[in-house]
């Protein structure tokens, strides 16, 4: 028979030595969790640095890849970018419309911007003065021209092909709104003010539409994505018109809007009903499993469209087929898919990218549903997630990407196979079809827009608030042309200059 007292002792000593073990498992635990503190405190350290000792070393680099740069600081943080419609043209500069946004902690409302740029033109900037820039001062080439007191933070802007004054935005609601940025008042954004009235507002999302957004190049159509996992297509063609005869503000919804004070909310901490002309959706689009990030139209098609998503996917959509996907790819990317664009000069190309920090390039008559999607190129040069691609309006091969590297990549896919130099990188080392680097943000690029009214010239911005505890940065630029013209050509202009300094030498 056992005996009870060393039974209990036994217990006891069991108990003793796992109380131990369990101490010492939350003392290893602790260790582990500070030395991890550590290790995270000085990759942030060793990030920071070399962060700044790649802006440095681009920025004493501008004076030889730039043609033209200007430098905008920003108080706060833009989500997107656009040019609008160019103003005027002068001797050395042109006039153009801006439009971003203030993305605000509440203190002053969020704001819609239209700005007034001077965009140089080319070879008349002086090397030496475009990188004698303050990173902490507004550019004198930027002005406000007018305020909207937006309900709620814009997270995207897109200006209609037809007519580049009339834009819609997203914030974080259900809605899409519809700006007439020349008929709006100009507003004073200070805090208590009432919101701007947008002259349409687009309603069929039944959860918040944050991102996707498109304008169709052909018609005026709009298209939506959202966490409701729909596509959802509007025509404003009849308002576009009334919006176009009715000059003022206070003009009448157009033909099939209502007026009404909407029951969807702004975004942020904007809980008013936004007050407008209301229409309903043309058609809602079904086949995502999460959240719709991107949409974009084909450029010859009213009717055609594709849309990528937090499920990976990539659908093709013909609305003359119905609601229902043409075409959707299952496995476009290993992760979640962010952006996508539409090659407006070769229908068949389209591009992705995604939270695996990789662009994608796809020919439609390739794809087919289900399974893993094959691109005919695998753009690999963003060391995080990418969150914006677009294609060139100047050349049909080129396209940019921009990620939260703090990187805005310049590539053209036809460069890929051939002998190559690219500017602002390694040459050696660079991916294929990588040829020029804007390394000018020091936070994540989040939007970026190539001027179709000034060849190779692109506005970019970055939320800088991790690098800087707030604001942003916007920058308008332009790589000299010797990076991308030909290489006969650009040798044939290095020998004609050199023979004319050796004449000035002689003399």
């Amino acid at each position: 028979m056992q005996n009870p007292r060393k039974s209990a002792e036994a217990g006891k000593f069991i108990r003793h030595k796992e109380n131990k073990g369990k101490k010492k498992n939350k003392e290893r635990e602790e260790r582990e969790t500070r030395r991890r503190e550590r290790v995270g405190k000085k990759m942030e350290a060793e990030k920071g640095r070399s962060v700044e000792e790649r802006y440095t070393q681009w920025k004493s680099l501008v004076p030889v890849l730039y043609d033209w740069l200007a430098n905008h600081n920003l108080v706060w943080p833009s989500l997107s970018c656009r040019w609008g419609p160019q103003l005027e043209q002068a001797t050395y500069k042109n006039r153009q419309r801006l439009y971003l946004s203030e993305q605000t902690d509440g203190s002053v409302p969020n704001t819609l911007v239209i700005a007034n740029c001077e965009v140089v033109k080319p070879r008349v900037a002086a090397a030496e003065h475009i990188s004698q820039f303050n990173e902490e001062a507004r550019s004198p080439f930027v002005k406000k021209y007018k305020t909207i007191i937006h309900p709620g933070e814009v997270n995207r802007i897109r200006e209609l092909p037809q007519n580049s004054k009339i834009v819609a935005t997203h914030t974080d609601s259900p809605d899409v709104l519809i700006w007439d940025l020349e008929a709006q008042p100009n507003r004073h954004a200070v805090l208590g003010a009432t919101d701007s009235r947008p002259d349409l507002i687009l309603t069929g999302h039944q959860d918040d539409a944050e991102f996707a957004l498109a304008m169709c190049p052909t018609e005026p159509f709009v298209l939506s994505g959202g966490k409701d996992k729909s596509v959802v297509l509007w025509s404003i063609h009849d308002q576009i018109s009334t919006l176009a005869m009715e000059p003022g503000p206070t003009k009448s919804p157009g033909s099939t809007g209502t007026s009404t004070k909407h029951a969807s909310k702004g975004g942020g901490n904007n809980d008013k009903p936004v007050d407008g002309p209301v229409i309903g959706p043309r058609g809602i689009y079904q086949g995502h499993e999460d959240t719709v990030e991107d949409v974009q139209f084909c450029p010859s098609s009213t009717q055609e469209f594709c849309s990528v998503g937090d499920d990976s996917c990539l659908i093709l959509w013909d609305a003359r087929a119905g609601v229902t996907p043409a075409v959707k790819v299952e496995k476009a990317h290993n992760a979640d898919l962010h952006c996508v664009d539409w090659n407006p000069h070769d229908v068949n190309l389209i591009l992705t990218g995604s939270a695996d920090n990789t662009v994608h390039m796809f020919d439609r008559r390739n794809l087919t549903s289900g399974g893993i999607g094959s691109p005919v190129h695998k753009f690999e040069g963003h060391s995080a997630a990418v969150l914006c691609v677009q294609w060139s309006p100047d050349k049909s091969s080129v396209f940019g990407s921009s990620a939260e590297d703090g990187i805005l990549n310049i590539w053209d896919h036809e460069k890929i196979g051939k002998k190559q130099d690219t500017a602002g990188s390694r040459a050696a080392n660079a991916p294929p079809g990588l040829f020029f680097q804007h390394a000018g943000h020091r936070d994540k690029v989040v939007d970026f827009h190539w001027n179709a009214s000034d060849p190779w010239t692109i506005v970019s911005v970055s939320d800088d608030c991790e690098s800087t505890n707030g604001g942003g940065t916007l920058q308008m630029w332009r790589m000299i042309d010797l990076i991308y013209r030909p290489a006969e050509e650009v040798l044939a202009e290095l020998d004609k200059f050199k023979s004319h300094i050796l004449a000035c030498e002689k003399n």
